[in-house]
């Protein structure tokens, strides 16, 4: 495969591993040199450039005149335009929207055909009006100095940014009768993903979807002969979400994202809802730029699926929190062993090959880590600052101590690899509701966009902003202040 299409289809980043032992390994040692890597992310502005009047947020955008007294409406403006989701009238301005089939009158599946006409419920107000907004950020951060201010001018004013509500519209712009929706599962697996297929069937059969297939192994299913693709219903799907695992599978890699929308003309896919992390996340939305390219009316949706946190945006991703309370109980076998033992330390290593959030929480959450190792903050291992030297001290007035760290902490320390996987990686809650809203944009005809909670409300994203680059954890935030806190750690740097 080459280069461009891996680029495009890759996958989450985290390893696949049985549930009991996906998340984390402990052990107890003596004796502690512990390596793990540290991945760099692109250089974003996160503060505004304070030597000039000229600062630039992202790469893709213009640099801002804050002497320019209209700056602020202009930077509104490049905004919106970043934000604004794609519609099938984008490409479609003649497509003529019917009134939604997704109403009280639909709760339960019908098995006849619309030819008495589209079922309606014009009293209930249960729909989302599409210049329904959701404020993006709620502090208003009075200085640039503020722990974990997020500035978009040296003076850190105000500007609101607001993004799209998600939710169930009164008008949409596919006939029920007519869709064939396809679902994939990518990358590693993650807790909730076969709640997830269940909510995403029920919710199209909700609206009168009678054809739903599942892509078996991931984007491999696009091209593999020897997979075919797997019929859903609300009887297939009814206790799957009992069982763990993916019901389609998940693999790694794949055919180009050419050869990926030939398959779905050949098999009538207008529908596609797409479960995974960053990297699938891009896959997605190369395939919604070349089915726009072909002009196809093709919606293309993603569901963010990683239990690292890092996609951009969003408050949280599903699987996260199930991590975070599988970590706690190594950690807390960890603690046991290591305060059982002379001289003991825990070492509870967690998923985060980019992003420490797990890492982050859990050592809140368990108040039994001393030491707490993430890629976002440098640290030095000897020295009089290193980590070594207070795992000494610990030793010397606790008797023991628990270090937790992220895998992608520390990589300056090991000997470097070229080694990749399949997605081009280096080697080393109520899920139901979050679901309805990714088929509620599908139906609205919008494509290429992704569902999030921001704020506590569930919200429409471009794709493209997503994945600009990982999600971090900021070193100057509150919670990690917080994290720093609890454990009683100093800078090891």
């Amino acid at each position: 495969m080459d280069s461009i299409s891996r680029a495009a289809i890759a996958g989450p980043k985290f390893t696949s591993l049985p549930r009991s032992t996906a998340y984390l390994h402990s052990y107890r040692s003596h004796g502690l040199f512990f390596h793990s890597p540290r991945v760099s992310r692109p250089n974003f502005s996160r503060i505004a450039n304070r030597s000039g009047v000229f600062a630039q947020i992202r790469k893709d955008t213009p640099a801002i005149d804050f002497s320019d007294p209209d700056w602020k409406v202009k930077y509104q403006k490049d905004f919106e335009r970043r934000f604004n989701i794609p519609h099938i009238t984008d490409l479609f301005p003649e497509a003529e929207p019917i009134p939604s089939t997704f109403c009280l009158k639909m709760r339960t599946p019908v098995l006849e055909d619309f030819a008495g006409g589209y079922p309606s419920d014009e009293e209930w107000h249960g729909y989302i009006n599409n210049n329904d907004r959701v404020l993006l950020k709620v502090i208003r951060y009075s200085s640039p100095t503020s722990a974990g201010a997020e500035c978009i001018d040296p003076g850190c004013t105000w500007a609101e940014q607001w993004v799209h509500r998600a939710g169930p519209r009164e008008k949409i712009y596919f006939k029920p009768e007519e869709v064939k929706a396809a679902i994939v599962t990518c990358g590693g697996l993650c807790p909730g993903l076969n709640d997830v297929i269940r909510q995403i069937v029920i919710t199209l059969e909700i609206y009168g979807v009678k054809k739903i297939v599942g892509i078996p192994f991931g984007y491999r299913g696009f091209s593999d002969n020897d997979l075919s693709e797997m019929p859903l219903s609300r009887k297939v799907v009814q206790n799957v979400h009992l069982s763990g695992g993916s019901l389609l599978g998940v693999s790694r890699g794949g055919p180009s994202v050419s050869d990926m929308v030939d398959s779905m003309e050949e098999r009538g896919i207008n529908m596609l809802f797409v479960l995974g992390g960053n990297g699938t996340h891009a896959g997605a939305n190369a395939i919604h730029n070349e089915c726009c390219k072909r002009r196809l009316r093709v919606a293309v949706v993603g569901v963010p699926k990683t239990i690292d946190n890092d996609i951009l945006l969003m408050d949280k991703t599903f699987g996260f929190d199930t991590a975070v309370e599988e970590a706690q109980r190594a950690i807390n076998s960890a603690y046991i062993e290591a305060h059982s033992a002379y001289h003991g330390i825990g070492v509870v290593k967690l998923m985060g090959r980019s992003s420490g959030f797990i890492a982050m929480h859990a050592a809140l959450a368990s108040g039994q880590v001393d030491i707490c190792l993430i890629p976002e903050v440098p640290f030095h291992l000897h020295g009089p600052h290193g980590v070594l030297r207070h795992l000494k001290y610990l030793i010397e007035t606790k008797g023991s101590a628990v270090v937790c760290v992220a895998e992608g902490a520390g990589q300056n320390f090991l000997e470097k690899t070229n080694a990749t996987d399949a997605s081009g990686n280096i080697v080393f809650g109520d899920i139901g509701v979050h679901i309805q809203q990714e088929v509620h944009g599908a139906f609205a005809g919008y494509s290429g966009i992704t569902v999030g909670i921001c704020n506590t409300h569930y919200v429409y994203f471009p794709i493209p902003e997503v994945i600009s680059y990982p999600r971090a954890v900021d070193p100057n935030s509150r919670m990690w202040h917080r994290c720093l806190t609890s454990t009683g750690q100093p800078d090891f740097i």
